[in-house]
């Protein structure tokens, strides 16, 4: 069956005529839900992309990310946004240099930058704290952004920004702009499912809007574990396990000539 999902023609062409979804993903299951909630776009690590992902989540527009740091040069980049590409990948996001975006859609990959509070970089930026709350700073997002289009990126998250900010700089863009706690002013809403599902303990970010309370259930689930564990530990410290029913049997006769060879 043969499954259409949007290029990035198709993406760009929706800019500013509605709000499209998109999760971070990291299992094939949470890939699988996504796609039947109709989630429009994922974030992905490279590794989920293959054959079974598509199979889960046909549809879905998926950005492999392509890590900071853990690529260098430029034609480390290239080669891994290729692989994530024929893997399954519709197009990569990138917080590398401008020179690496460039040169990567020099080669026709379309690539997601990053734009706003970047984790990557937050050291430069006060850490990881909303910016663009001044207008020097705004300035400098809206900087980042225009250079960005300039190399050729298609689309940019922006991160932590004030909506009133990033919505003024979504509507004097051609890119794409995913927000991720940056207002609706956006082309896109993005959150991590973790955050989503409720799956996290301890900080959660302002921006996130917990539907569900996964980490209660895998808790419980947790003490389920340990119960059943220590049920089997003094079943085999009694003799309860294993049972007739686990062992296999040998007939009285072939074990009685095998007991008289030993003999």
């Amino acid at each position: 069956m043969r499954h259409n999902r949007p290029t990035v023609a198709d993406l760009l062409s929706m800019k500013g005529k509605r709000q499209l979804s998109m999760l971070r993903v990291e299992t094939l299951e949470e890939a699988d839900a996504a796609e039947r909630a109709g989630v429009d776009l994922v974030s992905v690590p490279p590794s989920l992309l293959g054959p079974s992902f598509r199979e889960a989540a046909p549809s879905v527009f998926a950005f492999p990310g392509l890590e900071y740091g853990d690529l260098v040069t430029a034609d480390d980049y290239i080669r891994a946004a290729f692989q994530a590409l024929k893997a399954g990948g519709d197009a990569v996001y990138c917080a590398a240099s401008l020179q690496t975006v460039r040169r990567m859609r020099d080669e026709g990959i379309p690539v997601c930058g990053h734009v706003g509070l970047i984790p990557s970089k937050a050291t430069w930026t006060g850490g990881f704290r909303a910016v663009g709350k001044t207008a020097l700073s705004a300035l400098e997002i809206w900087r980042q952004t225009k250079a960005l289009e300039e190399a050729g990126a298609f689309a940019a998250e922006i991160e932590v920004v004030p909506g009133e900010v990033a919505a003024a700089i979504s509507r004097r863009t051609s890119m794409l702009m995913l927000s991720m706690g940056a207002g609706t002013g956006c082309d896109a809403q993005y959150l991590f499912a973790d955050d989503v599902l409720g799956a996290n303990k301890g900080h959660v970010p302002r921006h996130a809007k917990i539907y569900r309370n996964f980490a209660a259930e895998y808790d419980r689930l947790q003490q389920e574990r340990i119960a059943a564990f220590s049920e089997y530990v003094a079943d085999v410290k009694s003799g309860a396990y294993p049972g007739k029913a686990h062992l296999v049997g040998i007939d009285p006769g072939e074990l009685e000539a095998f007991l008289t060879s030993l003999d």
